[in-house]
């Protein structure tokens, strides 16, 4: 088995490529290891494992459309295609041109994939593709994957990430309908875990806990009011979802990674300082710092049908970070 994962070192790749090397195959990584997307390098060995210790590891430090270029008759059975631009909300607020490179990036790839007649893609988009209507303080509900439908009209996503993840998405159904290349699209929540880069808000708020509580003082801040609400995953059970599910689909149908459950970024925290034993401190939001939409949550009812249902709460999840942080620090 010969396996290609672009955006490789990065957060989720790196635990794919954990999986595969173990089960002994050929794993290609591709990332440029770009500045703010959480790339990793394999000679700064990565979380739980050292990649280069597998004689079955190869790594390229480059553009995934450069590799597509100079690797352009390259055979693999599977691709997971994670490559992209993105960070934190700041990032997809603040600099909005540069992830609309990801039109460029997931163009490049299925010219690729459609050349080298690659056999099965699992194609990464995100949660920002859904309409943002649907995700308002006066208008909210868990998003079904059928919310976005290509053959009806599609409600304006999340900025720039999401209209590029939605034209990843259309490019895999062309792609089936027009040229028989196989792909399952995936759309995670807020995925979080050990290892994830500090500009993302999981790790981040976990950090301040510990530091606070250090520096014993008692204002605890959060971006925006504070009340928006994200469905918080924990990135092994969105892995674990993918390699259950991923050879139940063909036609580029998406599935949600999610638990199904709204929580606001202050009962998030509190949630934080509980399990840190940190007493009676005041949480207060940031009005300088973006929020983003008011609530996003998955419908997990097309998880639950093909045999996947997330097993980390909330609490377990938190748990493993501030180990992890306390390790660390």
């Amino acid at each position: 088995m010969r396996v290609l994962i672009t955006g490789g070192a990065g957060f989720v790749g790196r635990r794919f490529c954990k999986i595969f090397l173990e089960k002994g195959y050929d794993v290609v990584c591709v990332d440029n290891l770009m500045k703010e997307c959480g790339g990793k390098h394999p000679q700064e060995g990565w979380y739980q494992f050292n990649p280069l210790d597998f004689h079955n590891f190869v790594f390229y430090q480059e553009d995934c459309r450069n590799f597509f270029v100079q690797c352009a008759n390259e055979y693999f059975d599977e691709v997971y295609h994670l490559a992209a631009v993105v960070g934190g909300r700041m990032m997809i607020e603040k600099n909005p041109l540069a992830i609309a490179e990801d039109l460029s990036i997931d163009s490049a790839y299925w010219q690729w994939a459609k050349q080298n007649k690659i056999p099965k893609t699992i194609y990464f988009s995100s949660s920002a593709a859904y309409p943002i209507k649907l995700q308002e303080k006066d208008n909210f509900r868990l998003l079904k994957e059928d919310d976005i439908n290509f053959s009806q009209t599609i409600g304006v996503p999340d900025l720039t990430y999401g209209w590029a993840k939605l034209t990843g998405e259309f490019l895999a159904h062309l792609a089936y309908e027009r040229h028989d290349l196989k792909s399952v699209i995936y759309r995670p929540f807020s995925g979080y875990g050990e290892d994830q880069d500090w500009s993302y808000p999981v790790p981040s708020l976990c950090l301040r806990a510990l530091e606070l509580q250090n520096k014993q003082q008692k204002l605890f801040k959060v971006w925006g009011s504070g009340y928006q609400m994200r469905d918080f995953i924990h990135i092994d059970d969105c892995v674990r979802g993918i390699l259950i599910t991923k050879d139940k689909i063909n036609n580029g149908r998406a599935i949600n990674l999610s638990t199904g459950i709204l929580t606001s970024f202050v009962h998030f925290s509190k949630v934080v300082i509980k399990l840190l034993g940190y007493h009676d401190p005041i949480i207060s939001g940031m009005s300088e710092m973006p929020e983003g939409v008011f609530a996003r949550g998955g419908d997990v009812a097309l998880q639950k049908e093909l045999g996947f249902s997330p097993s980390i709460n909330l609490e377990e999840g938190i748990g493993r970070i501030l180990l992890y942080f306390k390790n660390m620090l």
